[in-house]
């Protein structure tokens, strides 16, 4: 293990100046362990932005590359053409994504071991995802039971699909390694995965920097302000002085994704404020192929059927 529990909560309460001298060394580290052969992935977003800038200030030789998946929004994805040097595509566009795999529903985490149940042949893993591990870990939550019942299918291969494949395919062509700018707190699996390997994780299957991993929210926002960055538009713009915000939308992602949507509740009529035609494609269509499941169909993914269901039977309150 690289960090011990408490070093993200010390690390998060430096200064901002240390925190991209700190950065720095890492993104130095990467550059000249792979002799230059890297690349910083941006996505349209604050953080990724926020990286390219600093990575590109030190070494504007590395390339910044796009994976337009369509599922941003307007803003974001035309960011991420302005600010990237290659854009990449993925092979499967998100309705067949769903329609082979499965909707993107509460975490990573969860939908894998929904998918896992409901598809795997091996019975120790079914009892492994219901009973959990000898340290009763590896299990499918009590309050999300409830989805191994759902008329539709639940996976997390979604983000496999359509971003890192793309992105693994140019890594291995390329062969250059990425720069990612994710942040620890974002989620329980990033923290693990920061604790276990670092920012600098050489000993991944596929290895990846994330140079910004003990940043917050609020120093991504100072950096893009202090650095007059104009961010996509759909943030709006950041104001305060010391505790920082946005006036629009503070994060942004896949619009497509309901990953997190039990604590997000509204992020869904937020979308339909601001791009009502790709809120309609959303929300509407779907319907039951010849084996009783519910998947996107012509008219839209389906979504008012799924979130009606998820409020029905888990009594989650999302909103559209």
């Amino acid at each position: 293990m690289k960090h011990a529990n408490y070093d993200l909560a010390q690390m998060q309460s430096l200064p901002l100046q240390a925190k991209i001298r700190m950065s720095q060394q890492r993104i130095k580290a990467w550059y000249e362990h792979y002799n230059g052969r890297v690349y910083v992935s941006v996505s349209g977003g604050k953080d990724s932005q926020v990286l390219a800038h600093i990575v590109k200030s030190m070494y504007p030789d590395v390339p910044a590359v796009f994976v337009n998946t369509g599922l941003e929004y307007t803003s974001v994805s035309r960011k991420g053409n302005d600010i990237s040097d290659t854009v990449l595509r993925p092979k499967l566009n998100f309705k067949d994504t769903i329609i082979k795999y499965g909707y993107p529903i509460i975490s990573k985490e969860v939908s894998q071991f929904l998918y896992e149940y409901c598809n795997t042949k091996s019975e120790k893993l079914r009892r492994m995802r219901i009973e959990g591990n000898r340290r009763g870990r590896g299990k499918i939550p009590k309050k999300w039971l409830f989805l191994i019942d759902a008329p539709f299918k639940i996976s997390n291969k979604c983000c496999d699909a359509m971003k890192k494949r793309p992105a693994k395919k140019y890594e291995k062509l390329q062969e250059r390694k990425p720069f990612i700018g994710t942040l620890a707190d974002e989620s329980s699996l990033r923290t693990q995965q920061w604790q276990k390997y670092g920012c600098n994780a050489f000993e991944k299957n596929r290895p990846t920097s994330q140079p910004l991993s003990f940043w917050t929210e609020n120093d991504i926002l100072e950096y893009a302000r202090l650095n007059k960055l104009e961010l996509a538009s759909v943030y709006g713009e950041i104001v305060g002085d010391s505790n920082l915000s946005l006036t629009g939308v503070s994060r942004t992602g896949c619009t497509f994704c309901m990953f997190g949507i039990q604590k997000d509740k509204d992020r869904f009529l937020k979308l339909k404020e601001l791009e009502p035609k790709k809120y309609g494609f959303i929300m509407n269509g779907g319907e039951f192929n010849e084996s009783g499941i519910w998947i996107p169909n012509n008219k839209g993914l389906g979504y008012k059927f799924v979130i009606d269901w998820l409020n029905e039977n888990g009594n989650m309150g999302i909103l559209y």
